[in-house]
């Protein structure tokens, strides 16, 4: 299988959870840390994303995030290819800076 950056994958996963009670803080942790765990780097607060090789691999972990969803809180997930993970730009105040750079696990099939 080629790769390329229109097969290739990005997953964004953007929460907003809640963190009033203990429980809720302890769901909220869990979340993180099962998504750092499955290969995700933080973004910016609340926006984890992943790089993946394939829009099968992809929809891997779209499963495995569903499979730990905490019990209450808004939770969304954005794929895009790589072509257009490409074209974000990115900016500290007005001045634009280089994309972040994110970590890129290799994987074996």
């Amino acid at each position: 299988m080629e790769l390329n950056k229109y097969r290739i994958m990005w997953l964004f996963v953007f929460f907003d959870l809640p963190t009033d009670t203990k429980k809720q803080r302890k769901d909220y942790m869990r979340f993180r840390k099962n998504l750092l765990k499955d290969g995700f780097s933080m973004m910016q607060y609340s926006v984890y994303i992943r790089h993946c090789a394939s829009r099968e691999n992809a929809e891997v972990h779209i499963k495995r995030v569903k499979s730990f969803l905490p019990p209450s809180g808004l939770v969304n997930i954005l794929r895009i290819t790589d072509a257009q993970f490409g074209l974000m730009e990115a900016f500290i105040g007005k001045s634009k800076t280089a994309i972040p750079e994110v970590s890129y696990q290799l994987e074996f099939f």
